[in-house]
């Protein structure tokens, strides 16, 4: 885990200065694939190839995901809206992506890295909201980080990680904003609870968004043939 102190410093960003992206979870568009018939998911979705510190973007891709790590949208492929081009351009944008690859780097080696960024907004619109309709998982990647970018009017949303080979496990709630976690998928399996409203009667729902991004080494994920 890494506070948000800790993150800024290996960001070497000033504080505060990762508040400047939070405005972009505000216009994120339905998750219409949700096979639970769910409204509770907004999400962008955009990649990028980071070799050294080369950050390119990559032409609008679909997100695959086999059963084997995904057994409710896994062998779907899903297209989601992309990211905005203000955001993917800017340069603590490119900053973030430039130092996690470098963190996957030290841990396995000097190499491009396939990343697969997702912004989330999960939502009290239907009482309930799940962060993880998957269940405990592993995402078939290298690395795994999630950063927590805020949470309003809920409560819930534990985090839990498991040993994949083993009966370890932790859990925590990430409630601080820009904290961020890191999993080396191979080793950890990973989900959060669902999230509910603290107030019932408030007019506004609840929400809690996350920037979730996928390491992997050896190309983005994708259908067989």
């Amino acid at each position: 885990m890494l506070s948000p102190q800790g993150f800024s410093h290996l960001l070497h960003s000033p504080p505060g200065a990762l508040e400047t992206l939070r405005t972009y979870w505000d216009d994120l568009a339905p998750d219409i694939y949700l096979r639970d018939s769910g409204r509770y998911r907004r999400r962008r979705h955009s990649c990028f190839v980071v070799d050294r510190d080369d950050v390119r973007c990559v032409p609008h891709r679909g997100h695959w995901q086999s059963i084997e790590y995904n057994a409710l949208h896994g062998g779907l492929e899903r297209w989601f809206e992309p990211m905005a081009a203000e955001m993917v351009v800017q340069p603590l944008w490119q900053q973030i992506l430039r130092v996690m690859a470098t963190c996957c780097s030290a841990l396995k080696g000097v190499q491009p890295w396939y990343v697969e960024a997702h912004q989330f907004r999960i939502d009290t619109t239907d009482g309930i909201g799940r962060p993880t309709p998957e269940g405990a998982h592993r995402d078939g990647v290298d690395f795994v980080v999630v950063v927590l970018v805020g949470r309003l009017g809920i409560k819930g949303g534990e985090t839990r990680v498991f040993e994949a080979a083993g009966a370890h496990g932790i859990r925590f709630t990430m409630s601080e904003p820009w904290s961020v976690l890191v999993l080396d998928d191979e080793r950890f399996i990973h989900e959060t609870t669902p999230i509910q409203p603290i107030d019932a009667s408030a007019k506004e729902c609840g929400h809690r968004d996350t920037l979730v991004l996928t390491f992997r080494a050896s190309g983005f994920q994708q259908p067989a043939g």
